[in-house]
């Protein structure tokens, strides 16, 4: 009897404490950046970046770690997130798993960006994001304005001579833009990790973009004409998604879950349900209705080339009726491609194009994992040791 009491007590303390810590974890979904990264011991700071196009873009910073706590000398990386994310995507996974607290942990000086439009940079000099012409802008200006203001201030702010820099998705066309258009920034980047590699997107598998993208040019019209300039802000439907349809014990789950599959591929074993409500209190997190439009003429296109406003306009703008390919030869850095087979957004055919036309890269690697998906990069249960080690491995030639 007394075994079985002790035993019974022991059960019960322990559904106490899961209790707690499931409640403590599904706050996570309504704090920001900055209060979920102080939330687990971590230092962390705000801070304001300007763009030559008087875009004011909100930058979080975790200086050191929670338990490396050395401050000298330490090597400085800028992480950028993907389409319709946040620097919250590096951290919502909790310490140990998130990629912000790992390179933090391994001594590095993190920098997290956030995109033009999403939750943390919606403000302007001038304008209100209530106007259309805030939204005026594509992946396009966040490369060629928004990556550029903020490696400027970060170095600026560390002293450092050059920074490392990490890209998911959309974070790593970013960075194509930047160096195509801008390559005196090789100068001020030692090495590019791209995670998710998007450029080239003519083989993309997910049916849901391969059903929007035929209509992409219509579209802009018919949603700027009824002033729909932004696509999917942070707000109700996460806060609905994440308390109620997606919430582990939520009947309603598996459309959340079918739904991630359907855009990103299929990959149920490395998707952790319990962190379901977190991910998406936190994603979408707005972007412009003109970044899925740009997306779509790429693969319509099956170039890698600016926006299409129309053959009078590209004429005006570009000097020729059909807007110009990127120049990809002028990225000298040195990058590092990491792909899944099962990436229906970043197919492996499309990252094999951009490897043979990217001649600084000096690494492709394909995640050992046959069901690894887009989101995986970010979300999946092993990510840490199928990407993030192998990604700190090779990083640490370039400190």
């Amino acid at each position: 009897m007394c075994t079985s009491d002790e035993t019974t007590t022991y059960s019960e303390n322990e559904i106490l404490i899961n209790s707690i810590e499931e409640t403590s974890l599904a706050e996570d979904a309504l704090l920001d950046t900055f209060t979920i990264v102080r939330k687990y011991g971590y230092p962390c700071e705000i801070h304001r970046v300007y763009t030559e196009d008087n875009y004011i873009l909100e930058v979080h910073r975790i200086p050191y770690g929670k338990n490396n706590v050395s401050r000298g000398d330490r090597p400085v990386v800028l992480l950028q997130h993907g389409l319709l994310s946040s620097s919250a995507e590096w951290v919502i996974m909790t310490p140990g798993k998130g990629l912000a607290y790992v390179l933090a942990e391994a001594g590095y000086d993190v920098w997290m960006g956030n995109a033009r439009g999403n939750t943390y940079s919606r403000s302007h000099i001038s304008l209100k994001p209530s106007s259309s012409a805030f939204w005026k802008f594509s992946w396009h200006e966040i490369g060629f304005y928004d990556i550029p203001a903020i490696i400027d201030y970060v170095l600026r702010e560390t002293g450092v001579p050059r920074i490392q820099y990490v890209g998911f998705s959309q974070g790593t066309t970013a960075f194509w833009v930047m160096m195509s258009t801008r390559p005196e920034y090789n100068k001020k980047v030692s090495a590019m990790q791209a995670l998710a590699p998007v450029a080239f997107v003519g083989n993309i598998k997910s049916p849901l973009v391969r059903a929007l993208a035929p209509f992409t040019n219509s579209l802009e019209t018919i949603l700027g004409l009824i002033g729909a300039n932004e696509l999917l802000a942070n707000g109700v439907i996460n806060d609905i998604a994440g308390k109620t349809l997606c919430h582990e014990k939520a009947v309603t789950q598996i459309l959340c879950t079918n739904l991630l599959f359907l855009m990103c591929g299929y990959d149920e074993s490395q998707l952790n349900k319990t962190m379901l409500p977190i991910i998406l209190g936190h994603t979408p997190a707005g972007a412009s209705t003109r970044q899925m439009i740009h997306f779509g003429q790429l693969y319509k296109s099956n170039k890698f080339a600016n926006f299409d406003h129309g053959w009078l306009r590209n004429k005006y703008i570009y000097g020729t009726f059909k807007p110009p390919e990127y120049n990809l030869s002028a990225i000298r850095t040195p990058v590092f491609l990491h792909y899944g087979d099962n990436d229906w957004l970043s197919a492996p055919d499309d990252v094999d194009k951009l490897f043979h036309q990217v001649s600084s890269v000096v690494g492709k690697y394909r995640v050992p994992h046959d069901k690894f998906n887009h989101l995986d990069f970010i979300f999946a249960i092993d990510a840490r040791t199928l990407v993030y080690d192998r990604i700190i491995k090779i990083m640490s030639r370039f400190n």
